[in-house]
């Protein structure tokens, strides 16, 4: 029975492993997004300080007229590419956290199948129809775990391929936009 402790606290290690895995990852993605805000929020004001000034010094309408159209295209083309960056962090954390979750959640099955093996070799004689349902149980269990998690990767991939359309979709009528003005 101590071999079959020591391997349940060895899988609630790996599943605490597994948590902090998953944390760290996604914080790290949570801090990209923020530099990457952090600095389009940055540009953005500069930008913004420096238009006005040249709004503030233009001599006429058609001045005016033409400085608000040469903004319309590199704040377009500046938003496709902040979009693009977004989905770039968040696919790219999409992956790795995947993959993590997929790797520790194998370790932790593997573990936690050892252990229940070991139950049912140590198991009292007639017992063997309890442990078999057990086992089954747990083998359904797993099954439901493998699903769901099959169907959060589909999803996550259907997301992912939603906002790429978007993002293309937006870029292409900014362009189609600012050839018009």
């Amino acid at each position: 029975m101590k071999n079959t402790a020591e391997q349940f606290a060895a899988s609630n290690k790996a599943t605490l492993e597994i948590l902090e895995s998953i944390t760290t990852q996604a914080f790290a993605g949570v801090e990209k997004l923020v530099e990457l805000n952090m600095a389009a929020s940055k540009s953005l004001m500069g930008e913004s300080f420096n238009h006005a000034q040249a709004v503030l010094s233009a001599k006429d309408a058609q001045e005016l007229l033409a400085l608000q159209s040469s903004l319309i295209k590199p704040l377009a083309d500046k938003t496709a590419a902040y979009a693009k960056h977004v989905q770039t962090i968040v696919a790219g954390s999409g992956t790795e956290f995947t993959k993590a979750v997929e790797a520790k959640t194998a370790e932790a099955q593997k573990a936690f199948a050892g252990a229940i093996e070991n139950i049912s070799k140590s198991a009292p004689t007639g017992s063997e129809s309890a442990v078999t349902a057990f086992k089954n149980a747990l083998t359904a269990g797993q099954q439901a775990i493998e699903s769901a998690q099959i169907q959060a990767k589909k999803a996550v991939e259907t997301v992912q391929s939603n906002f790429t359309a978007a993002t293309t979709q937006a870029a292409d009528a900014v362009k189609k936009a600012t050839k018009i003005a």
